[in-house]
């Protein structure tokens, strides 16, 4: 069983996303350190890319704030490697295949699983891709995490799960990345479906900002994503404060960290 597959196993999984670079490499690494003390399970980093067509605008101006100070893939690795001298939290590389296709998918999987990366995320591969990638990334022991939408049918749900590994991404609506107010309960639904065709676990994510949402949930998927709320905190936080805001916006999320961080 891969590192991520075991650590959701267990649900009530927390999974808090980061723009890696944003505000710079330095202060992404310690907010990692945070979200790790914080009792994350895994961690999503963010491989800043100028046309990030899946995601709102928060994670569209970190993103270009990261490439405006010049951080590249090889910077988010090498931010990958200086974590994992300190923290076993299993992390995951949110990006869009383009980099990755730059970086070169064999030296790609080499050098990530030398960092410590456990599973990267493309949100634009179809599932003959999928399947190719996911078979250079298993041999390296990097797992190939997969979208999955309400808007995916049956047909594509067996071939999307066939391929994954670690676990199952379900988007809880249609449209790209952004807090909401309220969960979509197709997002219950597409869980639901999903299980029928993978035993692996579930995550649920895009749109979820409140400990309410979180709480939501977990009562039917195995983890929650947290994304555009963390990012939108580091970028309202004043200079030098972020650590301690994304800190506090966690707490908010997970009172239960507040008692020495939740169970891993």
């Amino acid at each position: 069983m891969s590192r991520i597959r075991e650590k959701l196993t267990k649900g009530d999984g927390f999974i808090p996303f980061v723009t890696a670079g944003d505000p710079n490499l330095k202060t992404s690494l310690a907010i990692c350190h945070k979200l790790a003390e914080l009792g994350a399970d895994v961690i999503e980093l963010g491989v800043p890319f100028s046309d990030p067509m899946a995601d709102g605008p928060t994670i569209q101006r970190s993103s270009q704030r990261a490439l405006d100070k010049g951080v590249t893939l090889g910077d988010v690795l090498k931010l990958a490697a200086e974590f994992r001298k300190q923290s076993d939290v299993p992390l995951v590389l949110f990006s869009y295949f383009n980099p990755i296709l730059q970086f070169g998918i064999d030296e790609f999987a080499v050098i990530a699983s030398s960092t410590g990366i456990n599973g990267l995320l493309l949100t634009d591969v179809i599932e003959y891709e999928a399947a190719r990638i996911s078979a250079k990334l298993a041999k390296h022991e990097i797992d190939l995490i997969s979208l999955v939408a309400p808007t995916t049918t049956d047909e594509r749900l067996a071939a999307i799960c066939a391929n994954a590994r670690g676990f199952i991404y379900a988007v809880s609506r249609a449209g790209v990345t952004g807090a909401q107010n309220e969960t979509s309960s197709s997002a219950e639904i597409l869980v639901e479906r999903v299980r029928k065709f993978t035993e692996l676990p579930i995550a649920v994510g895009f749109g979820i900002s409140t400990a309410e949402q979180i709480a939501e949930v977990w009562k039917y998927a195995d983890a929650a994503v947290v994304g555009s709320a963390i990012v939108n905190v580091i970028e309202k936080a004043e200079r030098g404060h972020e650590i301690a805001d994304v800190e506090a916006f966690v707490r908010q999320l997970l009172p239960t960290v507040a008692n020495g961080g939740l169970e891993n």
